[in-house]
């Protein structure tokens, strides 16, 4: 009687390819973020954020900012006393320490973000950090105001901006959380701010951030015309 043959040889182990897409990683494509606080300097990011946004939220008409106009409003007082802007950047590479790292009122928050596929951002060059290789994708403006029923001061969010290419990639997240934090780190009560009604989007990204919507509260406001009839009343 022949003996049973012998099992055949374990399949070879496939190699990994070789031709893996440049600049990915096991874990796809890092994007390194870093919130930090605005400068003077920053103005013209800031400025070309808030024009997207006004188109954005259709009402490129209504907004009348320019550089001018911004350097001689904002920076006018320390962080966080009045208005104040932190910027959120991006990089291919980790942040290295700089002037902003060791800023006396903030401490920049960074973040890794492993995507998927690379970002394309037709405006990189437009919104080239100054004095560095990283690129401005969003900004949120911020100041405090005081609630009465808290008996607490707290923070009203103004503008809360990420450009297109990198929206969907937790940049908003990280952007409303910073502001949370210094609120909860400087003892505030709340954190407000509005969205417009027809941003599904948003709305739901504000919820699920633990917001709630406040359905029964109106905005009013006296701006142009109607506030100049003051001058002389």
């Amino acid at each position: 009687m022949a003996a049973a043959a012998p099992p055949p040889p374990p399949a070879p182990v496939p190699e990994a390819p070789i031709d893996v897409p440049r600049g990915s990683t096991p874990m796809g494509y890092p994007l390194f973020a870093r919130i930090r606080l605005a400068h003077p300097t920053d103005v013209p990011h800031i400025h070309k954020l808030i024009h997207q946004m006004s188109v954005f939220e259709r009402l490129a008409d209504q907004c009348s900012a320019t550089e001018a106009s911004l350097a001689a409003t904002l920076f006018t007082s320390p962080p966080f006393k009045s208005f104040t802007v932190f910027l959120l950047e991006v990089s291919s590479a980790p942040f290295p320490n700089d002037a902003h790292s060791s800023n006396q009122f903030y401490h920049p928050t960074v973040k890794t973000l492993n995507l998927d596929l690379p970002i394309d951002d037709p405006e990189s060059h437009v919104f080239r950090s100054s004095g560095g290789d990283a690129t401005v994708a969003g900004f949120v403006l911020f100041f405090p105001n005081y609630s009465t029923f808290l008996a607490k001061p707290g923070f009203y969010v103004e503008d809360l901006f990420v450009r297109e290419c990198y929206r969907r990639k937790g940049i908003g997240k990280m952007l409303l959380s910073a502001v949370a934090k210094q609120a909860v780190k400087m003892g505030f009560g709340r954190v407000e701010w509005v969205v417009l009604d027809w941003n599904v989007n948003a709305i739901k990204f504000y919820e699920e951030m633990g917001a709630k919507i406040m359905q029964e509260w109106r905005i009013c406001r006296l701006t142009g015309d109607a506030l100049q009839a003051y001058h002389d009343a």
